[in-house]
Parts: structure tokens; C-alpha cells; sequence
């Protein structure tokens, strides 16, 4: 049986994410955000990332307004539900962070070059845009075959992907269900995986649906039981979208000032998850947990 991969969440972050390290996050557009891992990687004051996603939400923007990032390979970056994300923008203002500009579909195709181990993707998109002004990693290429003109995107193979899951075993063995986006590509493309989870469960759990793995168990480094880990983004079978957080967070970080007061409650203050489980308490813990449990249809691995 392999060892236990089981970690704190400050363990974890402080084991295997290096000052300087290219992090995968926010995979899954808008759900399975793992903030409890940001905050963590925010306390622990990491330095000089770069961050990778589509989306990302507001957790970008929190990671660039406590200093941690000094560039970003991404999308969008913002706040969803409100729209621009204020540390970002001041970030690209005062030229401090560096932006490697994709779309949606250039950076998972960056991404499933790295999973696949090879140096690019070609693709049609983008051409015409002006991605080419921004991304040296997008060239122009003509196509051996029909001499058309096409796009190779350059692989990114991140130094660590960082998931949040429903479930997963002590020996990285996980399900995630619900729009996954690009997480399994980051997850092979990556050095290593380090995964948050709702729930930790008996490996025979996992083996029982062998389709809804992931990634497989033996490229995760750590596994961290971290309910509500994903807070505020929804986890599919737990609990709902805090959109009042959202709001809530457009409005505490229009300043440099009024970020720092929000760090300070939410991030800085917050010496253990259970404390931000308290901070929330138990009424919004309750209105936002899943009430109207749809499950899948039951399917036959029979033999």
C-alpha cells in the first residue's frame, strides 16, 4: 500500500510551494476555486508566482493584492459577479505584474500540449486578434499538410496545480464532478498536484467509480481535508455560489487600504480553517449548504 499523503493545509503550502513557482488554480472557471489554499499561500507570505487559469474569479486578485504574484498567464482576471478586480488592475497600471494576455481556448490548449508532453498545439483561433501583441507563446505557423495558416500555442507546464475536490482518499486517489474545464490537463501537465478536498474517503470509494478520477493518484503530493475549502465558489453536492461574498469583496477592495482591512479579517486573523469556519458562521453555513441533493444515475461496472 503507498504511504499516506495527508497534510495540513500549512504543511502543504509550506512543503511544496517554492517562492517563484508557476501555480495552476481556479480550473474550473467558476466553481472549485480552492481560496482556503490561496489564503494559506497568502499567510504564509509566498512571493514572485506566477499564477495560471482561465478565470480564477477574485482569487487572482487577492493573491496579487498581498503581494504574492509577479505574473500572471491567464484569461480574465476580475470578480465575476462585479466585474474588475482592483489590486489586478493596479497591478498592470503601475507595471508591476506581468500578463501573458489567452483566451479561454489558448490557454487549455497550452495546457493539453503540456499534458501531452509535446512543445505546442496548432489551432485556427486567434488568428487576427491582437493575442500576438502580447503573448510571445502564440507564433504564426503554416501547416505542413495544407498550407493553411495556423496558431501554435506553446505548452505551460506548471510547477504545481492546486484542486479542490469533493472527495478523495489519503493517497491522491479523487473525484471531482461538474464543469471541470481545464483540470485535468493542468493536473498532467503539472510537476506535481496538490489537492483540497471536502471529504476524505476509504480508497474503495474512489475504486468503486474509476471513471470520475481525475488525474491519477500517484502525481499528487498532498492531500488536504479542507471542508469549505472552496468558499465562496460553489462545489457541486455541497454547497452554493456566496454571492453575497463576491459583493461583498468589490466593495473591500476598491483601495489599496480597504483591501488591507479585508485581509486582515478574512486571510490574516484566520490561524486555522476552523476559524474561518466560525468567521462565517453557522446561519450562512446553513443558507448556503446544498438542500436539493440531485444524484447521477447508478451505473454497472459488473463482471
Amino acid at each position: 500500500m503507498p504511504n499516506s499523503k495527508l497534510f495540513t493545509l500549512s504543511e502543504a503550502i509550506k512543503r511544496y510551494i517554492p517562492d517563484g513557482g508557476s501555480i495552476a488554480m481556479g480550473l474550473s472557471l467558476e466553481s472549485l476555486i480552492p481560496f482556503a489554499a490561496a489564503h494559506e499561500m497568502i499567510r504564509q507570505q509566498k512571493r514572485n508566482l506566477t499564477l495560471i487559469g482561465p478565470i480564477s474569479d477574485m482569487l487572482f486578485d487577492q493573491l496579487i493584492g498581498a503581494g504574492c504574484v509577479r505574473a500572471v498567464r491567464a484569461a480574465w482576471v476580475g470578480n465575476v459577479i462585479t466585474g474588475s478586480g482592483y489590486n489586478f488592475r493596479q497591478g498592470i497600471e503601475s507595471k508591476t505584474l506581468h500578463i501573458e494576455d489567452h483566451s479561454n481556448l489558448t490557454l487549455a490548449l497550452a495546457l493539453r500540449a503540456g499534458a501531452m508532453g509535446v512543445p505546442f498545439m496548432p489551432t485556427y483561433t486567434a488568428l487576427g486578434s491582437d493575442l500576438f501583441k502580447t503573448n510571445p507563446n502564440l507564433k504564426k505557423v503554416v501547416c505542413p499538410f495544407s498550407g493553411d495558416e495556423l496558431t501554435a500555442v506553446a505548452a505551460i507546464n506548471p510547477d504545481i496545480t492546486i484542486v479542490h475536490v469533493q472527495r478523495c482518499d489519503e493517497y491522491g486517489n479523487a473525484h471531482a464532478w461538474g464543469n471541470l474545464g481545464v483540470t485535468r490537463d493542468a493536473c498532467l501537465a503539472s510537476r506535481l498536484v496538490i489537492l483540497t478536498a471536502e471529504e476524505i474517503v476509504k480508497p474503495d470509494v474512489i475504486s468503486r467509480d474509476p471513471n470520475r478520477v481525475f488525474t491519477p493518484g500517484f502525481r499528487v503530493k498532498a492531500v488536504v481535508h479542507c471542508p469549505w475549502g472552496g468558499h465562496p465558489s460553489p462545489v457541486p453536492g455541497y454547497y452554493n455560489r456566496d454571492h453575497q461574498m463576491f459583493i461583498d469583496y468589490r466593495n473591500e477592495s476598491k483601495t489599496t487600504g480597504l483591501y488591507a482591512k479585508w485581509k486582515n479579517r478574512w486571510v490574516d486573523n484566520v490561524d486555522s480553517h476552523q476559524k474561518y469556519l466560525d468567521l462565517l458562521g453557522p446561519e450562512r453555513i446553513t443558507r448556503l449548504a446544498i438542500k436539493n441533493h440531485v444524484y447521477a444515475e447508478t451505473v454497472d461496472y459488473g463482471y
